[in-house]
């Protein structure tokens, strides 16, 4: 069985793209071969900066003969149908076999295909590869119309076996497959045949060339290491360059600078990231200062003077680079020292949405909302309030439209610089956090207040422009915003009705307030000072108030209120009101958008906590049965319901005890179908015919007040102790009574008896909702 080398040799593929092609050339080749009827026992695909090579071991030598039996039309079939049926199979009527089948004669083809050498199978199977190949971007080069990432110089393909290697004939755009490649660019450029992947490896080091990009990686941090090390320094650890540097090397040459002197003072932060944006240098730390001192550059090349002239450059190019940040980093301050006005002012120029004004309105909206979450998640109001103010404004700053990424990390230095505390500061740092499902969470009270508001002003400002995600489309990183919720409120263990937040932001969004402040001025604008006319003007203000509660319900009941007091105004003043009740349908036409919004919303969010807790072990349909329940825009309360309810269904007696609980419920439910009422109440022991009802009956009044006492307390593991212990006495009144027996008082009390034990169960989760 022969192996199979690959290689497609080229200009430089972009560091990015070199993980992606290579998996892709691995993915189209072998799924190729196996469609032509190939097999393999191994495959492994490599990349370095100029080329993809993949290796196939255990090939297939021949794809095996085939035979396909097709059934076509009836013998005595129209002409046209049969012709049909021919030029399919490929065949001829003579090659055709009539057999008897259930309706009548009926022609039957055999059909077989030729076994074909591995050899035909490659060469279409590679050409297909590398002209449909799937580059993000890609070039047309010459006159030629092959399109590749980089021009493509050649193609290595051949197929090798213990009586050697031969190359498999292939021509794409005028590029012949051969057995040769080349080494390193500059210090073994020139080309050289190979007859097998182990030759090609081996060969290719000599000519230094790492073929694996995980060994560039790892050569090059244990190299870095070693340099820091020998200064005292560390090396700031960070993957994602590590494997972009590595992308852009076939021989990496780690070298050791020192930054001067003049910029040391600048942050680390700007440090660290102008060296890796600008120049994929890796910065070394002195742990001794806390500074960054020093950078790790990875040349592609081994030089006479090892490398003092690359690193004298590289080095005067980074001087060029951390002059520029110094002068950002100097004006910036000054303007912090100043109060940064002039940025809050700049931010009324920057759109945020155009459906939802700009930053500075945003910042509005997030310090409102921050001062009335500070009390929950016990954060000073006026901190919160004032971080909020402050966390956007680095986005004016020179520091930040240079390096985007460092929003949030400058920001905490300029509010320093300001004076102000370090919680404010922090929290101007840290209210974009979490950024994703492994990044760190804020844990300080008036980050997290911040760091929340903003994250529910982004979902309450998308929900009702309704710009929502839909399928794999989520261009505001919504998703995102409400797992940093999630997360936020888990991590802090903030007891948040998030009914009540969700209603204040829809509020503001649906532009209620100046409603209720119009209402307002024009009840203030009639005649009159009776008593009757300054209750109406009372209840006006009232509907103000209620803006800011968690009832949605009650602005239309207040609203009812100040309409009974307009028809006396009318009658007092003859007051034109058309406007005024024109206005109150329209409050009420938006609180009911409101209320539509609050719901979806907190469906989204429900969504995402689900897929959390999932990761976390916890089933979904026990999630569902808690979500079901009452107070589940509470997540804590909802976590810890579940994670209760999750324990107790891990032991036999929870999930017998689950069992009973569905039995009772669907017996109750098909009885009360059936009868067409309720059994809600009227159980009595008085009417218990067996041992077993009235130990049913004595345990219900064991458990049922212990339940609703754990649930007041929130007390979730003693809430599933308590219903626990029912365990027994249903499994047993299940095995012993019949519920619907033809005594229709005892029926009807051991149906009220079983919504009971419904109800007991509906204290803790909806058990209907729980599989198995």
């Amino acid at each position: 069985m022969p192996d199979l080398l690959i290689e497609l040799f080229s200009e430089e593929i972009p560091a990015r793209m070199q993980t992606r092609a290579r998996e892709d050339l691995k993915r189209l080749v072998t799924d190729g071969l196996v469609a032509a009827g190939l097999t393999y026992a191994s495959a492994g695909a490599f990349s370095t900066p100029r080329r993809l090579a993949l290796t196939i071991e255990g090939l297939t030598a021949h794809s095996p003969t085939t035979r396909e039996e097709r059934k076509g039309p009836r013998t005595d079939a129209p002409e046209k149908a049969l012709e049909g049926f021919l030029r399919g199979a490929g065949l001829t009527r003579d090659q055709l076999e009539a057999r008897d089948d259930k309706k009548g004669q009926v022609w039957f083809a055999t059909i077989t295909q030729p076994g074909r050498p591995a050899a035909d199978i490659v060469a279409e199977v590679l050409e297909t590869t590398i002209r449909t190949f799937p580059w993000p971007k890609s070039m047309r080069w010459g006159s030629g119309s092959l399109r590749w990432v980089r021009p493509l110089h050649s193609i290595l393909c051949i197929l090798s076996d213990e009586a050697g290697a031969s190359v498999v004939p292939l021509t794409v755009d005028g590029i012949v497959a051969g057995n040769t490649t080349r080494g390193h660019r500059f210090m073994a450029p020139d080309a050289f045949t190979v007859s097998g992947f182990d030759d090609y490896a081996a060969k290719l080091r000599r000519a230094r060339v790492m073929l694996d990009a995980e060994e560039r990686a790892s050569e090059i941090r244990a190299q870095a290491d070693n340099l820091a090390f020998a200064r005292g320094w560390q090396i700031v650890p960070d993957d994602a360059l590590l494997a972009e540097v590595a992308g852009l090397v076939e021989w990496p040459v780690p070298l050791m600078g020192v930054i001067e002197e003049r910029f040391l003072a600048l942050p680390p932060e700007v440090l660290q990231t102008s060296m890796k944006e600008h120049q994929k240098f890796f910065s070394a730390r002195n742990p001794s200062t806390g500074r960054i001192e020093g950078f790790v550059t990875v040349a592609n090349i081994e030089t006479p003077d090892e490398g003092a002239t690359i690193l004298s450059g590289n080095q005067r190019v980074l001087a060029a680079r951390l002059s520029d940040a110094a002068f950002f980093w100097q004006n910036d301050l000054r303007e912090a020292k100043s109060g940064m006005t002039a940025w809050a002012e700049g931010l009324s120029a920057v759109t945020f949405h155009n459906k939802l004004g700009s930053q500075a309105d945003r910042v509005e909206r997030i310090a409102a909302l921050a001062r009335e979450i500070a009390p929950l998640v016990g954060a000073d109001p006026t901190q919160a309030e004032r971080a909020a103010r402050l966390a956007k404004l680095d986005l004016r700053s020179a520091m930040v439209g240079e390096f985007p990424e460092l929003q949030g990390t400058m920001g905490r230095y300029y509010a320093l610089e300001a004076g102000e505390p370090d919680a404010v500061a922090d929290a101007a740092r840290d209210h974009y956090k979490p950024l994703g499902p492994s990044d760190e969470v804020p844990t300080a009270p008036v980050s997290v207040a911040v760091a929340l508001a903003d994250k529910i002003d982004t979902l309450t400002g998308f929900w009702a422009i309704d710009e929502k995600p839909t399928g794999s489309k989520d261009p505001f990183a919504l998703r995102r915003a409400a797992l940093g919720v999630i997360r936020l409120i888990l991590a802090h263990g903030s007891r948040i009705p998030l009914r009540h937040g969700l209603f204040v932001e829809f509020a503001r969004k649906a532009a209620l307030p100046e409603m209720s402040k119009e209402l307002r001025e024009k009840s203030a604008a009639v005649d009159g000072n009776t008593s009757r006319l300054r209750t109406a003007t009372e209840a006006a203000t009232r509907l103000s108030k209620e803006l800011s509660k968690e009832n949605v319900e009650n602005l239309n009941h207040v609203w009812t209120v100040v309409r009974d007091q307009l028809d006396t105004w009318q009658e007092i003043s003859g007051h034109d009101i058309e406007s005024l009740d024109s206005l109150g349908e329209a409050l009420r036409l938006t609180t009911a958008k409101v209320d539509d919004s609050i719901a979806d919303l907190l469906s989204f969010l429900h969504e995402r906590l689900k897929v959390h807790l999932r990761d976390q072990g916890i089933r979904h349909d026990i999630i569902d049965a808690v979500l079901a329940q009452d107070g589940n825009d509470d997540l804590v309360q909802v976590v810890n319901r579940a994670t209760a309810l999750n324990a107790m269904l891990t032991t036999e007696d929870g999930r017998n005890l689950t069992q009973g609980l569905k039995r009772a419920g669907n017996i109750l439910a098909q009885a009360e179908e059936k009868d067409g009422v309720e059994y809600s109440f009227g159980a009595d022991v008085k009417f218990a015919e067996t041992d077993q009802e009235r130990a049913l009956f004595s345990a219900l009044d064991t458990a049922e007040p212990a339940i609703k006492r754990a649930m007041v307390a929130q007390d979730f593991p003693a809430a599933m102790t308590a219903i626990a212990a029912l365990r027994t006495p249903i499994d047993a009144f299940f095995d012993a009574v019949q519920v619907n027996t033809d005594h229709q008082i005892v029926r009807r009390n051991r149906l009220n008896l079983l919504s009971r034990i419904r109800e007991a169960g509906r204290q803790i989760a909806d058990f209907t909702r729980i599989e198995g």
